[in-house]
């Protein structure tokens, strides 16, 4: 059974962009809207609190490695994940597709399911489609996702219609797996970057039915024109009546040409792994915090950010904090990068209410053709 869990408020009239609200267990959620990765049930360096403060209403979890540490069972013991890790908002977890993809070396696919190594200590675990939901439910998820394959970049036209193939035998497993009827279960598009398989997938996929629907496979290293174009056919096959989610996509301009595309979800670790590295974002582009020039610098971040961290601390403060590798640094960026990307959000669903979207698109690249040319000029002049 499908949860009617997806109401289309707004679609963009010079874009495919669309503001719509999204029904979870766990509350309300207007799209288009960014998930801060929380793989092992924790946003690294925030507490919930301050996810909150940012404007953070979803967070993703893992399943794959909350499956290994601390194991599901303790989880479904101390209440579910919600209660465990002090979130009472909507938890979307992945089924962990994208990290077998990653720890290739640890894993082996068949059939019938994935059997793969523990990166922590070397066990041996097998995990198949229907157990991948079995676990998404018992850790108590508002959003799961299917068990996929993920396929990296370059890949032959074969590698990617088998691996398209089995993910989607996959999806018809865990669809007939799923036992709950308030969470809702998302199918993943794959096909690499051949449109024709992409075009199928999205149709098997559909025919499955699916109470939303992700684009997987996107991110994983080709250029960025051929994720664009993979994107840009692939969201137009998907239902208009269900929220449609491209996973691991996560930079500023990224965001801002998907939701013109007419994507309604995201996630992605840039702006909570580039802030413990010192990748710091703003409206006029990145920052690296690292660089000698900011040793003296009095200015905040960014000027016109209203975050804690902007409105107390200044650049050469934050230069201080990562060179001497004290915690805080990577505190006070992570809260900084975050409350920049969902403030983002937030203005693209306030220009998609307001009819806007193509204007608020066009001054987004304004300010950083902006800050290019001032870089520039200071070069020459240097």
């Amino acid at each position: 059974m499908l949860m009617n869990n997806f109401t289309l408020i707004r679609r963009d009239n010079l874009t495919r962009a669309r503001l719509g609200l999204l029904d979870t267990p766990h509350g309300s959620v207007e799209t288009p809207f960014f998930m801060p990765v929380g793989t092992l049930a924790t946003v690294k360096a925030l507490t919930p609190e301050e996810i909150l403060e940012a404007g953070g209403r979803v967070i993703l979890a893992n399943a794959y490695h909350l499956h290994l540490r601390p194991g599901v069972e303790l989880i479904r013991k101390m209440g579910g994940l919600h209660r465990f890790m002090h979130w009472d908002r909507t938890i979307l977890t992945d089924s962990g597709g994208f990290q077998l993809y990653s720890l290739a070396d640890f894993r082996k696919i068949s059939e019938e399911g994935v059997h793969f190594r523990s990166h922590l200590d070397g066990s041996m675990h097998f995990i198949t489609p229907e157990m991948a939901v079995e676990i998404q439910e018992d850790l108590g998820a508002d959003i799961m996702m299917c068990l996929d394959e993920c396929l990296g970049y370059p890949a032959t036209r074969k590698e990617a219609e088998e691996s398209m193939r089995l993910t989607l035998r996959w999806a018809r497993r865990c669809r007939r797996a799923k036992k709950t009827l308030d969470r809702a279960l998302f199918g993943i598009v794959q096909g690499g970057m051949h449109a024709d398989l992409r075009s199928q997938s999205a149709e098997e996929t559909r025919e499955i039915g699916f109470d939303g629907y992700a684009v997987g496979g996107v991110c994983v290293g080709e250029p960025k024109s051929s994720m664009m174009e993979i994107l840009d056919q692939t969201l137009q096959e998907l239902p208009v009546d269900r929220p449609r989610y491209v996973m691991g996509v996560g930079a500023p301009e990224d965001l801002v040409e998907c939701v013109a595309l007419g994507a309604d979800m995201f996630d992605c670790v840039l702006p909570t792994r580039g802030a413990r590295n010192g990748l710091l974002l703003t409206r006029k582009g990145r920052l690296s915090i690292k660089n000698a020039r900011y040793a003296s610098d009095e200015s905040p971040v960014d000027e016109s950010c209203q975050c804690y961290t902007c409105k107390h601390y200044s650049r050469a403060y934050l230069r201080h904090l990562y060179q001497s590798k004290e915690i805080l640094a990577m505190r006070l960026n992570t809260v900084h990068n975050l409350f920049y990307i969902l403030e983002l959000m937030q203005g693209i669903r306030e220009s998609i209410r307001e009819g806007r979207y193509a204007e608020f698109r066009r001054e987004f690249y304004m300010h950083r053709r902006q800050e290019s040319e001032e870089s520039t000029m200071q070069a020459i002049s240097s």
